[in-house]
């Protein structure tokens, strides 16, 4: 029979107030063993904020939790179970969490990929992704996002418990006027990188519904926003930003957070050593979250669901095109952005 124990109340609290009582776990003993990241996730909803583990394992295991990775507390587990399932964690909904799951066959850091924010859809940490090397990027230092105009109090509160220090806005003036950032009260930076491809605008847009291939024009958006000259030019600045540790963790964002921070994210996967079958994934992730923010657009005016989505063809129209001009992804990281990949595996790798 499956079992669990719960371990409540005041243990946590004093994860929380007693910092300095805890033992810090070194960092090569985060990640042991067997690859347990498809196996167990940290799932925050949305709507109540409440955390839940969903574990798919053989054997007895033990979940750990701080506020911080460097601050778990591995006196007192917050669970011991064994088997599968789907258990609730009790930790503060106000601020973001942090756990240390061991089992018989291995070890891994974990939090919840996709943010709870009432006011935002597209928020997701890159923490936890594996590269091909059998790495894994540190959970707390990168997260995409759509736009951010209708945080909440609680939103910005769970944002700066991170804490976000930097935030990297790749919108159009247009877009930043219509509908300014909301800002946690953590950050300290705020870069404004403009990416505005394509040429053309709304009205045109609107007045030509039943004329355009759209999910033609978003292969070319695609294309553009890794050849043209002042896309490559924003794109570097990105990742000046990124190689100065004092700035993260990072938020970068635009409207949606799926084409012009999608190819931002995927050149960073890249440029850590993630393997094109992840990447896509995690590309084609925001056409799920983004379902509740554009499904009333969609049902409106069906001819716009390409724009309003993403496919695998619009990143690989990109991927191919940097391929042809420039023979590898890597190749393009280092001798057109200005990349240094040793020096971001070294700031966001475990």
């Amino acid at each position: 029979m499956k079992k669990v124990l719960f371990i409540y109340g005041l243990v946590f609290m004093t994860i929380i107030f007693s910092a300095c009582q805890e033992k810090k776990m070194n960092v090569t003993a985060m990640f042991e063993g067997n690859d347990l990241m498809q196996n167990a996730q940290i799932v925050r909803d949305k709507n109540t904020k409440l955390a839940t583990i969903k574990i798919n394992i053989n054997g007895s295991w033990k979940l750990f939790a701080g506020p911080t990775v460097d601050s778990i507390n591995f006196d007192n587990p917050l669970l011991i179970g064994e088997g599968s399932g789907t258990y609730a964690l009790n930790v503060p909904d106000s601020i973001r969490s942090y756990f240390q799951l061991i089992t018989e066959d291995g070890k891994a850091i974990l939090a919840e990929n996709h943010l709870p924010m009432n006011g935002g859809y597209n928020f997701r940490d890159l923490g936890g992704i594996r590269t091909v090397d059998g790495k894994y990027i540190k959970w707390g230092k990168l997260f995409r996002a759509d736009d951010l105009l209708n945080l909440d109090d609680a939103d910005l509160h769970y944002l700066s418990s991170i804490p976000i220090h930097s935030v990297v806005d790749f919108r159009s003036g247009e877009e930043i006027k219509e509908a300014p950032d909301k800002m946690p009260g953590s950050v300290y930076n705020d870069y404004h990188l403009i990416l505005n491809p394509g040429n053309i605008s709304m009205e045109h847009i609107k007045a030509n519904l039943n004329n355009i291939d759209f999910s033609h024009y978003m292969e070319d958006i695609n294309i553009q926003l890794v050849s043209d000259s002042n896309c490559i030019s924003r794109y570097r600045e990105f990742f000046k930003i990124l190689q100065d540790e004092d700035n993260a963790p990072i938020l970068y964002h635009c409207s949606a957070g799926k084409d012009r921070t999608g190819l931002a994210t995927a050149l960073i996967l890249y440029s850590l050593g993630v393997d094109d079958k992840t990447i896509m994934e995690d590309y084609l992730l925001s056409g799920a979250y983004l379902q509740d923010k554009y499904n009333p657009m969609k049902e409106r005016f069906p001819q716009l669901a390409p724009l309003l989505t993403v496919k695998s063809e619009y990143l690989q129209a990109a991927l191919d095109k940097i391929k042809e001009d420039y023979g590898t992804i890597d190749n393009y990281l280092v001798t057109i952005l200005d990349v240094d990949i040793n020096k971001m595996k070294e700031i966001y790798l475990y």
